[in-house]
């Protein structure tokens, strides 16, 4: 039940429809109530037993409602057919219509108001859970697959929708319809009706047995579905190396054990919920049964009861059957459900760690430089960087070279405030950059990365991804700053062209200039480049470099370095070495010293 609060707090924007579903679903249980019992005056008539009153009757009180209503419809049925019982039997079946057709009407009308908060509630829950994957550290997602998480945002989610919001309509309506139509079970016979109610607790306890282990079930299918969606997106990610390495056969056996252990898990699960609907219908025909067996007496033998309210009475009885097994499949619906919310939850109530603290200052301006001052990190166990000292001054270049696990790339995540540091700080214009807002610090920064990370949009949308309403000029001027623009004018419609999944229409070269190009447009004082030409041909990589001793003019770049060759102009190489500094000074300083560097430069121009 404390999921299904924590859900239910979605519905207070939509709180107005969930009224008018409360309205409607109180009128259409009275009318449910009362449409079976306006069968008796019909059936009066057909059993020629409506006794002939010329005078309205009089209310004697609560206890003698049943004779009253029963005298008050032989005097309308008396006053309209007079001595023709045709027309009385036309008037009781006219009333049913009526009453039936204002059922439905309300019914509609109830179920037309919850469809706008069920669908409200899925979409600001998919919203709020998209908002907190955007929020959350990177470092979140690298302990979590991508498909689990997609099936948390798609299926849980529509879930929810089917077990928590579906109870909605549920919670007024059928309670309310079987009261009704026990108050009218009690008015037509009280002695009948608590014989009815010893046996309704005794089906209630043998369903609510039966769906003890659902919560668990449902819980192995939502995880397996997370599992073989993991599969799917990590083969659409890596089909190239799969098809290259003859590896389709072994992908495919993943995941068919992923989709052979779902079907299993989903019988298992289905089966069990099948078991509700037609053991809840037979134990209500045993006790529709055992109420014809003891309703008979009354009408043969004891002369308490007559016909035709008892053949309404059974039609009340059978009304409660309905809404008695809608509400038993809710509560299967509730544990499958929980499942799922708990699965929502978990991401929705994650803390992250990185944020902003009170009282952080929007910074829109910077004016001496970037320093780390002792600065340690680890991801788990192992510190990545230790006691890290390093300034970079406003105006300067600074590139950080050194093996692969030599924290290169930690010093970016941790610039840019992707990780919070274990020890230390890192001050920009002498303020630790945890007393800056995330958004005004990132503001400050453009990152071009190794991997060229573009969108399945156009080239225009892709460039101006960090500066809304940029102009059409400023993004042609932002390309040809990337010595982007020539080749994207030779594209089928140029700036409009769609780019595809990751960018894959178009080549590794013209990819990192589209993603130079976004942060030339950004336009930002410092400028963070982690290994932007490592993946590069030689003519592409020139066209790059080109383009970004472009961009770093009259900025502030920390530029980490695969290829020695791109950085020898940089005002300081700092060198790096399981996590420390062990050289730093300018190319000509460090070929000089002949040591880690110059090491480095060798090898590399060996290798090439």
């Amino acid at each position: 039940m404390n999921y299904f609060k924590k859900i239910l707090r979605f519905a207070k924007p939509y709180r107005r429809y969930g009224i008018l579903n409360i309205f409607f679903n109180i009128l259409y249980a009275l009318f449910s109530a009362l449409s079976y019992a306006a069968l008796i005056p019909m059936l009066n008539v057909l059993f020629d037993k409506t006794k002939q009153i010329n005078e309205p009757p009089t209310y004697e009180g609560i206890g003698k409602l049943k004779d009253y209503f029963e005298g008050y419809m032989n005097y309308q049925v008396t006053q309209f057919s007079g001595e023709d019982p045709m027309k009385g039997l036309l008037l009781a079946v006219g009333l049913i219509l009526f009453l039936f057709l204002f059922k439905n009407i309300f019914n509609y009308m109830a179920m037309y108001f919850i469809t706008f908060l069920r669908n409200g509630v899925l979409k600001d829950i998919r919203n709020k859970m998209y908002q907190k994957i955007v929020d959350l550290p990177i470092s979140y997602f690298s302990e979590k697959k991508k498909g689990d998480v997609i099936a948390r945002i798609t299926s849980d989610v529509l879930e929810i929708q089917h077990s928590f919001l579906s109870i909605l309509e549920l919670i007024v309506r059928e309670p309310l319809t079987i009261l009704f139509t026990i108050i009218v079970m009690f008015i037509i016979s009280v002695k009948l009706t608590i014989f009815v109610f010893i046996f309704i607790p005794i089906a209630g306890m043998i369903i609510s047995r039966i769906g003890k282990s659902l919560k668990k079930k449902s819980d192995r299918v939502q995880k397996e579905q997370g599992e073989f969606l993991s599969i799917v997106e990590e083969t659409l990610g890596g089909l190239r190396v799969i098809k290259a390495f003859n590896a389709e056969s072994k992908f495919y056996g993943t995941f068919k054990n992923s989709t052979s252990r779902f079907f299993r898990f989903s019988n298992s699960l289905l089966n069990r919920q099948n078991l509700s609907s037609p053991t809840s219908e037979f134990l209500g025909i045993v006790v529709f049964g055992v109420l014809l067996w003891f309703g008979g007496r009354m009408v043969l033998l004891e002369g308490s009861l007559d016909a035709a309210s008892f053949i309404s009475y059974m039609g009340l009885a059978f009304n409660i059957l309905t809404p008695a097994k809608a509400i038993s499949k809710a509560s299967y619906a509730v544990k499958k459900g929980n499942s799922a919310a708990e699965r929502v939850l978990e991401i929705l109530e994650s803390e992250n760690p990185i944020r902003d603290v009170d009282g952080a200052k929007e910074k829109t301006n910077f004016n001496s430089g970037v320093e780390l001052k002792n600065i340690s990190f680890k991801y788990e166990n192992d510190y990545v960087l230790k006691d890290f000292n390093l300034k970079v001054d406003k105006g300067k270049t600074v590139a950080l070279v050194g093996q692969s696990g030599s924290g290169k790339s930690t010093v970016a995540n941790l610039v840019t405030r992707f990780y919070d540091v274990n020890k230390g700080e890192i001050l920009i214009d002498g303020t630790n950059i945890k007393n800056i807002t995330k958004k005004s610090l990132r503001g400050l920064m453009g990152l071009v990365t190794q991997d060229s990370i573009l969108f399945n949009d156009s080239v225009k949308n892709n460039i101006a991804l960090g500066k809304e309403n940029a102009s059409m000029d400023e993004i042609m001027e932002a390309a040809k700053v990337a010595n982007a623009h020539d080749f994207i004018m030779d594209l089928p419609k140029c700036y409009e062209t769609n780019i595809g999944d990751s960018g894959n229409k178009l080549s590794g070269g013209q990819k990192q200039r589209l993603s130079i190009a976004r942060a030339v447009l950004k336009n930002p004082p410092i400028m963070i480049l982690d290994e932007a030409t490592s993946a590069l041909d030689t003519e592409s990589e020139r066209l790059v470099q080109d383009a970004l001793e472009n961009m770093m003019k009259n900025r502030t770049s920390i530029v980490i370095a695969h290829r020695l060759s791109t950085i020898q102009n940089a005002d300081s190489i700092v060198v790096m070495s399981k996590g420390e500094i062990v050289e730093q000074g300018t190319h000509e300083e460090l070929m000089k010293s002949a040591k880690s560097y110059k090491k480095l430069v060798e090898m590399q121009s060996f290798s090439s």
